[in-house]
Formats: structure tokens, sequence, C-alpha cells
């Protein structure tokens, strides 16, 4: 051992107060992976994976509200998706994954869970560069529910950046496949902060407003909504955005959204598996309207969080 390596290994863990903070923490949930349910520390993936070396993967997130998985069959439908269009397979049909990610809250005992899927490509035994010789690999795992927008975000609306990063056109990675390639969604990430504003919105290659890290977004004209049609990621809670319009005799559409149009609409609200529907107040620093939650975004959020006790939406977990 170096003296660099040796000063690093002796150097004791940062503190706050009498606390000390383990940079190797996990969240307190759990996770499946080869066959055993696990702790989150201790469920590891090789270097080797290509999931990690090479973003290829596919995953889906669901969470469970009250003790209820809400929507669980439609992200179900779209991971089994990805992994045909990836070409990979697991050991796993659609009832046994549904019974993995009961397992997992049961065990983990929340409530409120923010539950993953994840297929990757896997390792290849002799390290082969051919993907047909990697083993692919299923996992998952339930931590407790976390939100892009947090209580105040909530109440007051988000303050948003409108980032120039572009994001990968669907000739190139299919946003259908939900996937972790990020780092024009981590850029935009930057350009927001550098900015004063809370998350971001990176554009489409027409330059159109696209998505933001993790979600989609929606803005209300004259009554009306539209969100992107193009180059994102077709996402659940946008999906359910949608239905609650049909039931409650809104209009709304997937079209082209310029960056003008965004930000002279009369409501901006984001939608995502980790948050719902939360609004969006301010963007590039210039209030949406009035720059409060609007009627609409205010509606549709009340219609959201009440389907989550609807048994045609929702499904009881059974804990222990």
């Amino acid at each position: 051992m170096d003296q660099t390596t040796a000063t690093q290994a002796s150097r004791p863990l940062p503190t706050v107060g009498a606390r000390h903070i383990d940079p190797h923490a996990y969240p307190d949930g759990i996770a499946f992976l080869d066959g055993q349910y696990l702790p989150m520390s201790q469920a590891k993936v090789s270097v080797l994976d290509w999931g990690f070396l090479h973003s290829d993967a596919t995953y889906d997130t669901v969470h469970v509200w009250n003790g209820r998985f809400f929507r669980l069959d439609l992200h179900l439908d779209r991971f089994f998706g990805g992994l045909e269009k990836l070409r990979m397979t697991i050991p796993f049909d659609r009832d046994g994954v549904a019974e993995i990610l009961h397992n997992c809250v049961a065990l983990s005992g929340h409530r409120a869970a923010y539950v993953e899927m994840l297929g990757t490509r896997g390792a290849s035994p002799t390290f082969s560069r051919d993907p047909r010789q990697a083993i692919n690999r299923f996992m998952a795992f339930a931590v407790p529910f976390g939100s892009v927008a947090n209580a105040e975000q909530l109440q007051r609306g988000l303050r948003v950046a409108i980032s120039d990063k572009v994001r990968i056109p669907p000739a190139s990675v299919d946003p259908s496949i939900k996937n972790y390639h990020w780092l024009d969604l981590v850029r935009g990430l930057y350009d927001a902060y550098d900015r004063g504003a809370e998350t971001a919105l990176i554009l489409d290659f027409n330059g159109n407003v696209a998505e933001g890290p993790g979600f989609n977004v929606f803005c209300v004209k004259d009554g009306k909504l539209s969100t992107p049609a193009i180059g994102v990621l077709p996402g659940i809670t946008r999906r359910t955005v949608f239905d609650l319009c049909a039931e409650d005799g809104l209009v709304a559409a997937a079209a082209d959204v310029s960056v003008a149009a965004l930000k002279a609409a009369d409501e901006v609200f984001i939608t995502s598996t980790a948050g719902g529907i939360m609004p969006v107040t301010e963007i590039d620093g210039a209030a949406i309207a009035d720059g409060k939650v609007g009627p609409v975004t205010g509606r549709l959020m009340v219609l959201y969080w009440q389907k989550h006790d609807d048994p045609a939406w929702s499904s009881q977990v059974s804990y222990p």
C-alpha cells in the first residue's frame, strides 16, 4: 500500500456532530438478486456487467402508496417490452416479476415505496465484446418513496430552467425503452443549478421542449393540455394524465411544444412515478401566468392521488 492509499484508509469517516456519515451507505430497503432477497447494502453488480460498462440495460419503476402498487400492470408491460426490444431474456414471466416486486415491498415493510425492476445485458464469462455472449441478469428492489418535488415545491411549484442540451434522438435510442442514458439530462441539470433553478427541461432535435431527468412535462393553455410527442419516454404518469383528462372531460394531446409556448402557458406541470403530478410556476426565472399553482393542475393532482385507492388502478401489497 502506498502512502497516499494508507493515508486515505486511515482517515476517519466524515461526521455531522457526533454522527458518522458512511459514504457507502444505502437507503433502508430490500433487493432481489440471483434468487435471493437481500438488504440493499448487500445487492452488488459486477463492474464487468454491460449495464454498468455500456448502459446496456432497461428498467422500470413503480411506486407503492398506502400499501398499494399503482398501475403495476402498465409498468410490467413497458418493462417486458423493453426487454424484448433489447433482445434480453430473464428467467421470470410477468407473474414471477410481480411476485418478486411484491415480496421486496412486503419484506421491506415500506407502505410508501419506490420499486424498481432491472434487466441488464450482464457479463460475459470470457469478457467477450459480443453482447450475445453476455448472460442477462434480472434485479429488483424496494426503497422508501422519494419525489422529484418536496412538500414545499409541491405547494408553491417548481422553478425550472430550460437547457440547450438536446435529448438523444429516437433514431439512436428508442425512448420507449426506459434506459440509463442520462448524460444529456444530467448536463441539463447542472445548467439549471447554475441558473438557480431546481430542475431542468432539455430540448428535442428540432429545438422543441422534450423532457426532464425522470419526468414528462405538460402545459395548459385555454383549458387544453399538451405534452411533447417526439423523443420522450411515454411515461406511465403521463398516460395517467391522459386517462384522468378523459374521465374529467378535459382535452389533452401529444404535440410539439415550443419553448415560447411553454413559457406562455396558463399552467405547467411535470409528471413522474417519483412524485406524480407536480406543478411548475417558474421557468427561466419568469413566472408562469400569475406564478401560482393553476386550477387544472390542482384538480388533476387531487384526482391522481384519489385513484391510488381504486382497485381498478392499484393492487394491495400483502405484508407479513
